[in-house]
């Protein structure tokens, strides 16, 4: 913003020179018949505080409007005695001044300086004889100038308001858009902890029920031992209470949903026939040994894989669609793909927040998420979940 006020304060000054140099040029060969009080040195002088408030035009337009009418007043009525026509410099410097009211002065304000602009002229002109008038040129055109140029301005104006009103709306559509990405992520991580809550609470019992096991099988009278499984057994029931208290808390909005059993990708088969039966094909391909999957990596995987067909399924207006499961030592790679036209942004709901939910799961285990369009058609989804650090 400062940048462009210093052009256009700049570009003021660089107009202003310009008609002060025409003005001036117009003056010093002066048509015949013009006869001047005080000689050419005074209306050089009226010329160039004639022109010269064009300066601040857009700081302060009426007053500035106001200003050129008074030394054209003074031109015409006190320093020239013959009126062949006023100097063409002089009209495109009134049009100018004009044209800067209907462009920076806003409603009653904008109209009254037309209309006491307009007249205050018209009074120069008929009490002069004629004066305003570009020389060789006729007066209804000068009039119509002066009219045109502040009809211009405000056409301007009201462009700038609508282009600062657009800018407004769409910084505002992008703070809402962002807002609901990251009520997004909010929901999306409460959904992650409502099922890693499930997968720990499920673990802590198996080591309750297996230190209890294992005091049962304990041989002999071994005090520090017992000690410690007791202390074990207490630790691990406290944290169990802790857990289902904090699982009530994150499913009080689920209703029946905590019922359903895990995601699993031993259930990818179940999904992929809902979809087949909701009218997307699709192809399953699993490359390496399927391998036990820690159970936080393999909910996710399924997630993963559910929330790209349903991109597929609802956005992309696929013919076909295609998972890839790929088992290595290291890595479990996902890639669901289609050959539709692409969704938005990516996402299973048009918004982002699929998406949302992909990146938010991929990074919980440090892996890596690549989503966009394929050269041949079609959209892709690649995750790739880090195994070593979880098994």
């Amino acid at each position: 913003m400062a940048v462009r006020n210093r052009i256009d304060r700049w570009g003021d000054w660089a107009l202003t020179l310009a008609l002060i140099a025409g003005i001036e040029f117009e003056v010093a060969h002066p048509p015949a018949g013009l006869k001047v009080h005080g000689g050419e040195i005074m209306l050089s002088v009226v010329a160039l505080l004639f022109v010269l408030p064009l300066a601040w035009r857009r700081r302060a337009p009426l007053a500035v409007l106001a200003t050129l009418i008074a030394w054209f007043a003074i031109a015409t009525l006190v320093v020239v005695s013959s009126h062949p026509g006023a100097p063409l410099s002089a009209v495109i410097a009134l049009a100018v001044a004009f044209y800067t009211v209907g462009a920076d002065t806003a409603g009653r304000r904008s109209f009254l300086g037309l209309g006491a602009g307009l007249a205050a002229i018209a009074a120069i002109d008929t009490a002069s004889g004629g004066a305003f008038q570009p020389v060789g040129g006729a007066r209804p055109g000068a009039w119509v100038l002066l009219a045109a140029a502040w009809q211009v301005g405000r056409e301007v104006r009201r462009r700038r308001i609508e282009m600062r009103e657009l800018r407004a709306h769409a910084v505002e559509l992008e703070r809402d858009r962002e807002e609901k990405l990251r009520i997004a992520a909010a929901e999306e991580r409460a959904r992650i902890a409502r099922e890693l809550h499930d997968v720990v609470a499920h673990s802590v019992s198996l080591i309750v029920v297996q230190v209890q096991a294992a005091q049962r099988v304990l041989v002999g009278d071994e005090p520090a031992a017992r000690e410690l499984l007791d202390s074990i057994e207490t630790t691990g029931r406290q944290a169990l209470i802790e857990l289902r208290r904090l699982l009530g808390l994150l499913r009080e909005f689920d209703g029946q949903r905590s019922l359903a059993p895990q995601p699993s990708l031993r259930y990818l088969d179940d999904l992929l026939t809902q979809v087949r039966e909701a009218g997307l094909p699709v192809e399953l391909v699993v490359e390496g040994a399927p391998i036990a999957l820690p159970q936080g990596v393999d909910l996710s995987a399924y997630r993963i894989v559910q929330e790209g067909l349903t991109n597929a399924l609802k956005h992309s207006g696929a013919a076909h669609a295609r998972v890839l499961v790929r088992y290595t030592p290291a890595d479990l790679e996902l890639e669901v793909s289609d050959d539709g036209c692409g969704s938005i942004n990516g996402t299973t709901n048009g918004s982002g927040q699929g998406l949302v939910g992909m990146r938010e799961r991929v990074s919980l285990y440090g892996g890596e998420l690549e989503t966009g369009s394929r050269r041949d058609g079609g959209y892709v989804v690649h995750a790739r979940l880090p195994l070593g650090s979880t098994a």
